[in-house]
């Protein structure tokens, strides 16, 4: 009996840091087994499990004493992802494995009593980590075999059970590797959840919706109950650009940490809609915890968050939302470090113009004071105002509208107009920017005005006070109208009606 060093992972925020399992294994008269290395509750309890199912495996365990070391020691270990290299450890340290490429994978899993793998988080990160490190392949339970799978260059070896991983140890032809060729087609004909086809009425939103996709712009609607403002929402994600591969790794791995992925399911392949109740905390939102996992804001990340009913949020929760809009990123501090996690999402948020909701219906009487009304809308700060680009408004719905037959766009329509206009951002910044996320600089640089223009933006600012923030994203959203009209640059034009969607 000697001492075992097998290559694991910590699943610190959103990255996989590489751990290695040291399990050291003498004969004791009776059992003695200690787990070290700062593990929390889940890893101390791992011996437990590991016993068991070693035992249940046809593996006797008895009479050692068995000291496990994760290294390194000032890394705080969390989960159950160790029972499976602790186990391996301890075969390979009584001289039952014999094997010497152990050291070439990674490897991870939860145990069973019965010795079987259980679904863990985090499997793409892992299969990241490895290929970063020059490692062959990973050990992975078999429900996480696909995600990880979706990383080309890497081996992953599905376990179901102890035995499996202990055969494939002995012999590496025992177990056939997981195959996932992901390619473009992953992502194309997906069918909308709701098409722009079935929304009647409401042209000049579904208009701004377009430019809202092009653009990658944030927009708050605001109007009456049953108004169709959700459904708006909801639409959005049918007139968006399909995922690149890239995006959609970037996705998984998030989801991944985050608990969301399905069984088997292997990649992401649409984009993500989160809808977080207003009760949200402000940990929810932007993410925490001692350990910090992501939050909504980066559950969604390259897709959209939708708040309904805005000022419901409580006003500490939406001013969290300063830095995520701003950067497209949010870092948080906590003892252990700094944590930053992506965010990159297009925040649609809707609102109901007073608290009754019937603040200008052509039918329905308000009956709200204008104290009451100053005070609703008082909830949601300028600053925040600054960095919504496009304020909404979305009437009531007439009879005439609702039993229209006249025929609508589809959403495959206006998406390929949106592509259109998404290409020709990408060709001006030579990346995959869209307008909403480029710098002042860039905005000077790309935004030449002429004097008509001056002469607008000049009004804008002096005459109705608009802030320098949001003269800036003004432009953006001005540039992304150029950009559907295939202008090559911003004409009056494109400046009034990015001014129309400030109605606010």
């Amino acid at each position: 009996m000697a001492l075992s060093r097998i290559q694991s992972v910590a699943l610190i925020g959103l990255d996989a840091i590489p751990v290695e399992v040291e399990v050291d294994v003498h004969p004791f008269e009776g059992m003695l087994f200690v787990i070290v290395g700062l593990p929390d509750s889940a890893v101390r309890e791992s011996k437990d499990r590991v016993i068991t199912a070693l035992r249940n495996s046809d593996f006797p365990c008895y009479d050692i004493v068995c000291t496990v070391n994760l290294a390194p020691g000032d890394l705080r270990k969390e989960g159950a992802l160790y029972d499976l290299p602790i186990a391996l450890g301890v075969l390979h340290a009584k001289g039952a494995l014999g094997t010497s490429h152990l050291q070439d994978y990674l490897i991870v899993g939860e145990l069973g009593l019965s010795g079987e793998l259980r679904p863990i988080q985090g499997a793409l990160a892992t299969a990241m980590l490895a290929k970063a490190s020059g490692k062959k392949g990973i050990l992975i339970p078999y429900a996480n075999a696909a995600e990880a799978a979706a990383l080309p260059g890497i081996d992953v070896i599905p376990i179901r059970h102890l035995k499996d991983a202990v055969a494939f140890l002995k012999d590496p032809t025992s177990v056939p590797q997981m195959r996932c060729e992901v390619s473009e087609e992953f992502f194309t004909h997906i069918i909308p959840a709701v098409d722009f086809a079935d929304i009647k009425g409401q042209a000049h939103v579904k208009r701004a919706m377009e430019i809202t996709a092009a653009g990658s712009h944030n927009v708050v609607l605001s109007g009456p109950p049953g108004s169709g403002k959700t459904m708006l929402a909801k639409a959005l994600s049918g007139i968006m650009p399909e995922f690149t591969i890239e995006e959609a790794l970037e996705v998984t791995k998030i989801h991944s940490i985050g608990g969301l992925l399905k069984e088997n399911e292997s990649i992401v392949t649409h984009r993500p809609f989160r809808s977080p109740h207003h009760t949200v905390s402000y940990a929810g939102l932007i993410g925490g915890g001692a350990v910090p996992r992501p939050g909504e804001v980066s559950l969604a990340h390259r897709g959209i968050l939708f708040l309904d009913e805005l000022p419901e949020f409580s006003r500490s929760v939406l001013e969290v939302l300063r830095q995520p809009l701003e950067d497209r990123q949010v870092t948080i501090s906590r003892a252990q470090g700094n944590f930053t996690f992506p965010c990159d999402f297009i925040c649609v948020a809707a609102m109901n113009p007073c608290p009754c909701g019937f603040l200008g219906h052509p039918d329905k009487s308000c009956k709200d004071t204008q104290v009451q009304i100053n005070r609703y809308r008082s909830k949601i700060s300028g600053p925040l105002w600054d960095r919504i680009d496009m304020h909404i408004e979305v009437p009531a719905l007439r009879y005439h509208d609702i039993s229209s037959t006249a025929a609508a766009e589809s959403s495959a329509v206006i998406r390929k107009r949106v592509k259109e206009a998404r290409q020709r951002q990408h060709s001006r910044f030579k990346s995959a920017k869209c307008n909403a996320q480029i710098s002042v600089r860039e905005v000077k640089e790309h935004c030449p005005l002429n004097a008509e223009c001056h002469e607008v933006m000049r009004q804008a600012i002096d005459v109705i006070g608009m802030s320098a923030r949001a003269a800036d994203r003004l432009l953006r959203v001005a540039l992304t109208i150029a950009d559907l009209a295939e202008s090559p640059r911003i004409e009056r034009e494109h400046l009034m009606e990015a001014l129309g969607y400030r109605s606010f």
